[in-house]
């Protein structure tokens, strides 16, 4: 069982480097690591060169259409997705092998925001579980999340693509349910990110946030 690493990025250059070393730290290899940069305009790039990383470059904007880059360009049978500001711990993918051992489609993990103060008091755990109940599976978290290219062969064409109107991770967790996917969640699969929106755009995440989510649960998909 082979895994491909994703991550979209856009001026990364202050975390993108963490994140390629917690990828090169794992106890188990990933088989490939792409990046999918949306023209990034500092060092980004320069800094993802110095791993072993492949670097895809796109001119479209949108985070769902970096995803689905990297996810169509990833090889092998597991692809797993992160955040450009994620640091991952040595076991996560050590840890999804073992899920995906399981007869399972997609997987979920939590995420820990460490630079919001009070430090990683701040958790995804609350809200994987209040999302599960809104839609009656697991949703899938952009941050930390994996699912088999089998079943992304399924849902690649069907999935939305407009950030202002949904989530692109929980939109796709719709899809895959829809394809009678199964989506697991791991409690120990934590993994760490900034905090950095939740702190420097109080509106965009306790307002636009919930709002697109709304929209998200109303999309036509549904």
């Amino acid at each position: 069982m082979k895994i491909s690493v994703v991550i979209p990025a856009y001026n990364e250059e202050k975390y993108i480097r963490n994140n390629l070393k917690s990828l090169q730290q794992q106890e188990v290899n990933p088989d490939e690591i792409i990046l999918v940069d949306n023209l990034s305009k500092d060092k980004t790039i320069s800094i993802a060169k110095e791993f072993n990383v492949k670097i895809i470059e796109k001119g479209t904007a949108g985070i769902g259409n970096a995803r689905n880059i990297g996810f169509n360009a990833a090889q092998y049978e597991i692809i797993a997705r992160c955040d450009a500001d994620t640091i991952v711990p040595p076991d996560w993918l050590k840890k999804i092998k073992q899920n995906f051992a399981k007869n399972i489609d997609a997987l979920v993990g939590p995420v820990n925001y460490y630079d919001v103060f009070p430090q990683n008091t701040i958790n995804s755990k609350i809200f994987i579980h209040f999302i599960k109940i809104c839609l009656g599976h697991y949703p899938m978290l952009g941050l930390n999340m994996i699912l088999t290219k089998k079943m992304w062969e399924k849902v690649k064409d069907k999935v939305c693509l407009d950030d202002k109107i949904v989530h692109e991770d929980i939109d796709l967790a719709i899809h895959v349910n829809k394809q009678g996917g199964i989506i697991a969640y791991d409690p120990t699969l934590i993994v760490q990110s900034s905090g950095r929106r939740i702190k420097n755009n109080f509106f965009s995440f306790f307002i636009e946030y919930p709002t697109r989510l709304i929209k998200t649960f109303k999309a036509p998909h549904l």
